[in-house]
């Protein structure tokens, strides 16, 4: 379970090799057109710096607790400064981001108008580049540099945006290099007609397009799963990969990995769909996955989730780790219901803490649930963020309540508990009281009702000796299961 891996993620150290590049916008209001040609006028009055191409894959990564490492090349310019600086004030390593003064930082600027007070819109993009291939000496550089720290990495990232980094030549001795010290590398590919460059390689991740672009398969109007298949067995045999994960936007992945069957991964439909910077997520997120020791389907499951986040922002943003385990967390919550066993309600309140969120655990029998029953878990539940109830189990409701109890077994007892809105989790134990269960959950509060005072609690002493704090609610006299039941008792008797 995904979720599970999640829970002992750690962080790990990458190689970001690639086309390093600046984002420029340039926004402002597009109010009039010039008179000496039909074009709108920008009046700028905003500049804005962004992190593009292999250094959105290294912001990426440093969101998903990566120590991020980059290599490639820049202009010996303002803009090349300033990449470096978007880079290291996030904490990425740029020692191996090498100046080239034959070339420019590479630069995407757009121009962003504002039209009559709407939203704005993109103008225009002007692109300043260099695709001429690196020269001898500078791939010297950059790969005795990689070398260098190759060693500390626990995987290698190679972002090729086909801007002249990611030549044949520097390919394939990476790829050799990768091997020889046993460190997986993943590609994302450029779009290109020819992926040979890549052969070797750990694992490619193109979209679909771009896949059938490098194999030369025709491209049908609805592109089926044995297409797609199709596209990545060619890949896989004639690349020597490892594995293949091919994206598909909105229906999410397709993997494929040696002597493998192909295996859709699917994703949430969104309501907002921007997939600008998706394919970067994707892509770190698989390079979290296999440094953690994540199955390829988990990795991909993990890449899905943050690309799932990714598209519903308009532009580009990293997704930070929390984000993405609470994306799995609300996945498996819907998946599975509201009942957990110990070990995977553990691993989900972590999850909760981590994004803030408090816990209040309560526990009872509810034999027999009624109206009091329903307005205690409604309180209990504004008492946080978080509702997790202990059911006792039936030999402990016999114990308690006498024979003939429950009236209804714990399988049913916990059905009817999952239909209550307030309730997120519920989970049976089987001792006698509930120390075992606040040892285990460590909650923040912990919900009696009010028929008890603090110190006739069983739990008492053990909640003070935990910090946990606790709350006694408001007590209705007349509604517990013990006097309904001896209420429908009456009414049979009379009424026979």
């Amino acid at each position: 379970m995904l979720l599970h891996r999640l829970s002992s993620y750690r962080p790990f150290t990458v190689l970001v090799i690639g086309d390093f590049m600046l984002d420029q916008h340039v926004l402002g209001a597009a109010e009039r057109l010039s008179p000496d040609a039909p074009v709108p006028v920008l009046q700028a009055t905003k500049f804005e710096n962004r992190a593009g191409g292999a250094a959105n894959v290294a912001l990426c990564l440093q969101a998903l607790k990566a120590d991020v490492h980059c290599f490639g090349v820049t202009g010996r310019d303002a803009e090349g400064d300033i990449l470096r600086e978007e880079l290291t004030k996030v904490g990425c390593a740029t020692t191996g981001l090498l100046v080239d003064p034959g070339r420019p930082t590479t630069i995407k600027r757009s121009l962003i108008g504002l039209a009559q007070h709407r939203h704005p819109q993109k103008m225009f993009r002007v692109d300043l580049e260099s695709r001429d291939p690196l020269d001898e000496e500078m791939q010297t550089q950059l790969l005795n540099a990689i070398h260098a720290a190759i060693e500390h990495a626990d995987v290698v990232c190679l972002e090729d945006y086909n801007k002249g980094v990611c030549c044949e030549e520097l390919c394939r001795k990476v790829i050799a290099l990768c091997r020889e010290v046993g460190k997986p590398l993943l590609v994302d590919p450029a779009a290109i007609e020819d992926y040979t460059k890549y052969r070797g390689a750990t694992a490619i991740t193109p979209n679909r397009s771009e896949a059938e672009l490098a194999t030369g398969l025709d491209t049908p109007l609805e592109a089926s799963q044995v297409h797609n298949a199709g596209l990545a067995t060619k890949l896989l045999t004639e690349l020597d990969l490892d594995a293949v994960v091919l994206t598909l936007d909105r229906h999410g992945a397709l993997l494929e990995t040696r002597n493998g069957d192909p295996i859709l991964v699917p994703t949430v439909a969104r309501s907002v769909y921007d997939v600008s910077g998706a394919g970067d997520m994707v892509l770190a997120a698989l390079a979290g996955g296999v440094a953690n020791g994540f199955t390829w389907q988990e990795s991909v499951e993990f890449a899905n989730a943050a690309a799932g986040l990714e598209v519903e922002v308009f532009g580009v943003q990293p997704i930070p780790f929390a984000a993405v385990r609470r994306e799995v967390l609300s996945r498996s919550a819907g998946l599975h219901g509201k009942v957990r066993d110990r070990e995977s309600l553990l691993i989900e309140l972590d999850a909760h803490r981590e994004a803030g969120r408090s816990v209040v655990l309560t526990n009872g029998c509810f034999d027999v649930i009624h109206a009091g029953h329903v307005a205690y878990l409604r309180e209990a539940r504004q008492q946080g963020d978080v509702l997790v109830v202990g059911v006792n189990a039936d030999d402990q409701v016999r114990e308690q309540k006498g024979p003939g109890r429950p009236i209804y077994p714990e399988k049913e007892r916990l059905e009817i508990l999952s239909e209550l809105q307030c309730v997120d989790y519920l989970i049976v134990f089987p001792e006698p009281t509930a120390h075992e269960l606040l040892r285990a959950l460590q909650p923040d509060v912990y919900v009696k009702g009010g028929d008890y005072r603090p110190e006739e609690i069983n739990e008492h002493d053990l909640v003070q000796e935990l910090g946990i704090e606790l709350r006694l609610l408001g007590h209705r006299p007349g509604l517990g299961s013990t006097e309904v039941i001896e209420k429908l008792n009456r009414s049979g008797s009379a009424a026979d």
